[in-house]
């Protein structure tokens, strides 16, 4: 590239976090993921997206280690993932919450997040021995960076569920994630509630320099708060690029069944 005289030098684009590279996934005669690779950044959001059948949920399943590819890679730094259980990925870095928050309703928001620590440090939990008194600092520091400090005695059972979703992100944030995987973060909230919780999690992945990936229907959240987009249509990648590039895209207008507003 030439610069004119006096023209500063862009920044370099910064390294990538999440490689991954020529994933595949069949399943009898269905080819879910076909030769899927894409990157993430450090404090990056990715949001993944498609229409029904796309692949969005078998990738997520591959990167998270719920099954193995039949072929491909998944770096964490320099670390392959592709094949490693859940545990196992879960110790080099990676997070995840699901559509439908998964908490202890009969314990409560401060007892959910020492639950997660005690997992976090390998130490056994029976639901006869509560967690009480288990690392409480740094629990309530996690409840004070979503927003729950002042619930922290309150069941999770009563809590409204834009408030759940709160309790497991705090959560998943007790493993101290390089990358979170977030699997239809606003699914079941208001319009304020999901863009509230994406900002919250904007600003977790800039404070944190945390990378994230997330699938969402809802595409006024893709658009808002993603950085970048990759959509997938029969298992393969259609188009990605900055919310900008993908708006305009038309392939990705006729995946969406001839949509005029992606």
């Amino acid at each position: 590239m030439t610069l004119l005289p006096g023209t500063a030098v862009p920044p370099p684009p910064p390294a990538a976090l999440l490689r991954v590279e020529n994933l595949s996934k069949r399943f009898g005669g269905l080819q879910a993921v076909d030769n899927v690779s894409f990157e993430l950044a450090a404090g990056q959001m990715l949001a993944l997206i498609g229409p029904n059948g796309a692949g969005k949920s078998t990738t997520f399943n591959l990167l998270n280690g719920q099954i193995a590819p039949d072929q491909g890679h998944i770096r964490l730094a320099n670390i392959d993932l592709a094949g490693l259980s859940p545990r196992e990925i879960g110790r080099q870095g990676v997070g995840r919450t699901f559509q439908t928050a998964a908490v202890f309703g009969s314990f409560s928001v401060l007892e959910n997040i020492q639950i997660a620590l005690l997992a976090r440090d390998r130490r056994l939990f029976s639901f006869w021995r509560k967690a009480q008194g288990y690392r409480t600092d740094e629990a309530m520091d996690l409840l004070a960076q979503v927003g729950m400090q002042d619930s922290a005695g309150r069941l999770c059972g009563v809590l409204a569920y834009g408030d759940i979703k709160r309790v497991e992100l705090a959560i998943a944030l007790a493993g101290r994630p390089r990358l979170l995987l977030m699997d239809e973060p606003a699914a079941g909230m208001t319009a304020p509630e999901r863009h509230a919780l994406m900002a919250l999690v904007r600003r977790l992945a800039d404070e944190r320099d945390m990378a994230i990936l997330f699938t969402e229907h809802s595409l006024d959240v893709v658009f808002a708060h993603a950085n970048s987009i990759v959509v997938l249509a029969q298992g393969r990648i259609i188009a990605a690029g900055t919310p900008g590039e993908i708006r305009t895209h038309e392939g990705v207008r006729s995946a969406y069944l001839g949509s005029t507003r992606v």
